[in-house]
């Protein structure tokens, strides 16, 4: 570590000259912006540049070790400079900047890269990539299925990676495995012409030919024959045949090496402070006791003379609540937005400029997913944001959630965040990334703003708001139970379900999404007290 900081302070002082330290910084900012997107290509085609709009990024180990040499070297630059000259702006860009590298080369040390897997995104997905790459001309099209014949390599580095973590004993709960096996089927025993990969090439854009659509149309179906099943194939025999077998029964993070360690990190990187698990876990509680309260308010309201959990099992049980089909449920939350998007000007002075669109979550995902999530515009304005909303078995997402959820994930929530970010005067990655505990902290602190926005008129709609809070409360304390603590998969199902209003459907795959994702959800309810402070 001494030599590399040496090393970094040579390159500083010798290689910039009489550069001032601001401006080895702002230079620094763009060389490791150039990075980013030079090693990232389907990012770099999201955000408009197709430079290498035909490749994936390099997914290998020894990729990602040097990357942590690279992030060790930027680290040391970042500690040499003397940062007292800097405006105020650049230091907050140093610190932010530099709490990145912190963040990635701490991680670095549990060696979690060795799980490459999730039920929520990663290889067996990747024709989801589609969803945020240009697909307007011929050449797009084409560059998509060479993608596609290096998805073995993909494959492969995976599974590389899956074995390195068998052997040193860094793997999974294997329940959410068996989920993920599920879903590598679906692209393994599939005719070449129902592949999910096949699917965009049944609605291409109208600039192109019939005769180019044809011709586009045979060589996917021919890649996907030759190149994604067979891919998808080796996947699904490694799954069966070992990793399945070598993952492991325990849910909690803290039972992979160091886990507890690694936990107390999590922590306080997704929350930005350094609170401690058990004192998010009694944080937790504390707001759960508050919001219980006004839910009970609210049960008085509707003159309920039943217990709460009655209340709860009616919210849950009763036709009236719930949609009978996806098509009405997807049309309720397109009118809401409609209903909120003009309300909007009452709160704001200045409004994104990039509008944002609704979709359903793809069938592929939509078992194993949450309630909706929000894809950010493309940088060059060539895509809208999406809010993407899950349509699967619409007799367990209810009515009253829909005004909700609809603040949170589109406007005021992230798209107003998040796209107005896109159009500030920023470091681009101030622009186009983001601190969880503010981005998911704002998010739930817009759902207040719901009522200054004429919403939650009736009682179910606030009980809805109310669950929504309720929600985030309780993930501070089963996300701490089950990876710090000693708590189940189902203390934390029954902890949920006893203190919601969500129904089952929605609250396993909430627990799933922490248990696959640890620390993640502590930073909406410890960014949103924050914010209301």
């Amino acid at each position: 570590m001494n030599n590399i900081k040496l090393v970094a302070f040579l390159v500083l002082v010798v290689g910039c000259g009489s550069e001032s330290p601001q401006t080895q910084f702002e230079s620094l900012l763009d060389s490791e912006w150039s990075k980013i997107i030079n090693d990232n290509p389907i990012y770099a085609s999201s955000m408009g540049d197709l430079s290498r709009n035909a490749e994936w990024s390099d997914t290998s180990i020894e990729k990602i070790y040097l990357d942590h040499q690279h992030q060790l070297e930027i680290f040391n630059q970042l500690d040499a400079l003397d940062i007292n000259d800097f405006t105020e702006d650049n230091k907050v860009n140093y610190a932010l900047f530099k709490q990145q590298y912190e963040n990635s080369i701490e991680s670095h040390a549990y060696k979690t890269f060795l799980i490459p897997f999730s039920h929520r995104d990663g290889i067996q997905l990747q024709h989801e990539t589609t969803s945020i790459i240009p697909l307007r001309n011929r050449q797009h099209y084409l560059d998509w299925i060479e993608r596609m014949s290096k998805i073995n390599v993909l494959v492969d580095d995976a599974i590389e990676k899956a074995r390195k973590g068998i052997s040193e004993d860094i793997v999974p709960p294997r329940f959410l495995m068996q989920k993920v096996y599920k879903q590598i089927e679906l692209q393994a025993f599939v005719e070449a012409k129902d592949s999910p990969f096949y699917r965009v090439f049944l609605e291409m854009d109208r600039s192109i030919t019939d005769i180019e659509t044809a011709e586009i149309q045979e060589k996917a179906l021919a890649m996907i024959e030759s190149n994604v099943i067979p891919a998808y194939l080796k996947l699904h025999r490694f799954f069966k045949d070992e990793y399945l077998p070598a993952c492991r029964t325990s849910i909690g993070i803290k039972e992979i090496q160091n886990g507890k360690k690694y936990y107390e990190f999590l922590a306080r990187k997704f929350t930005t402070t350094n609170l401690t698990p058990k004192e998010i876990h009694e944080i937790g509680l504390a707001e759960v006791a508050r919001i219980r309260q006004e839910m009970d308010a609210v049960m008085k309201e509707v003159k309920w003379e039943g217990t709460f959990k009655s209340f709860l099992d009616d919210l849950r049980t009763n036709p009236k609540f719930y949609y009978e089909t996806s098509e009405e449920l997807f049309e309720s939350y397109l009118a809401t937005s409609k209903r909120i998007d003009p309300e909007l000007v009452k709160l704001f002075k200045v409004l994104p400029s990039m509008p944002y669109g609704l979709k359903p979550i793809p069938m592929e995902s939509a078992p194993d997913t949450t309630t909706a999530y929000y894809q950010r515009p493309a940088a060059d304005g060539s895509r809208a944001g999406y809010y993407y909303v899950n349509l699967y078995r619409p007799e367990v997402r209810p009515k009253y959630e829909i005004e909700v959820l609809s603040v949170h994930e589109a406007m005021p929530g992230h798209h107003l965040q998040i796209a107005l970010a896109m159009e500030l005067d920023l470091p681009n990655f101030r622009k186009y990334g983001g601190v969880t505990a503010f981005v998911e902290g704002w998010g739930l602190y817009s759902e207040r703003l719901g009522y200054d926005l004429g919403l939650y008129k009736d009682p179910y709609s606030r009980f809805g708001q109310l669950t929504y809070d309720m929600w985030r409360a309780i993930r501070l304390v089963v996300d701490t139970g089950m990876h710090y603590f000693d708590w189940t998969r189902q203390d934390a199902i029954n902890y949920f379900l006893d203190n919601s209003a969500k129904t089952k459907q929605d609250v396993m795959n909430e627990v799933d999404r922490y248990i696959n994702w640890p620390g993640q959800a502590l930073a909406y309810k410890i960014g949103q007290l924050k914010i209301l402070e």
